[in-house]
């Protein structure tokens, strides 16, 4: 059974940093897209950053209001995707959530929620200025 787990949120002053991390158990396929995506009240759930690789290559994406603030990267050999969050901004306050899925989705599908199956429970991230 996969199992999600994400860590890492709290509590930031606008500018500050957080970085995220999102472990996965019990999934072994060595095609996987990883996903980071993050939900405010009151909003739809938007995906953030997604990191698709295989034992050759990595491919990342990432919506247009964190880029070159935020990057994905994963530890392969410890199955955990992380988040890093600098520049943080109010509008990044949101309940971030990782997601997993095994096979390879091109960009403009890695971040599309219905592409995903495996959910982890979700970490707060609050920005105040």
């Amino acid at each position: 059974q996969v199992k999600l787990v994400e860590s890492g949120g709290g509590s930031v002053q606008a500018g500050g940093s957080l970085r995220l991390s999102c472990a996965a158990s019990g999934f072994t396929s060595r095609t996987r897209s990883w996903a980071w995506f993050r939900q405010a009240p009151g909003k739809e759930r938007e995906g953030v950053a997604s990191l698709v690789a295989n034992s050759d290559d990595t491919e990342t994406t990432y919506i247009d209001s964190v880029k070159g603030r935020f990057e994905i990267s994963q530890d392969r050999a410890k199955n955990t995707v992380y988040l890093e969050m600098t520049d943080l901004k109010d509008e990044d306050t949101a309940t971030y959530f990782c997601a997993i899925s095994s096979g390879w989705l091109v960009s403009k599908e890695a971040l599309k929620a219905y592409r995903y199956n495996k959910w982890g429970e979700g970490t707060q991230v609050t920005v105040s200025t």
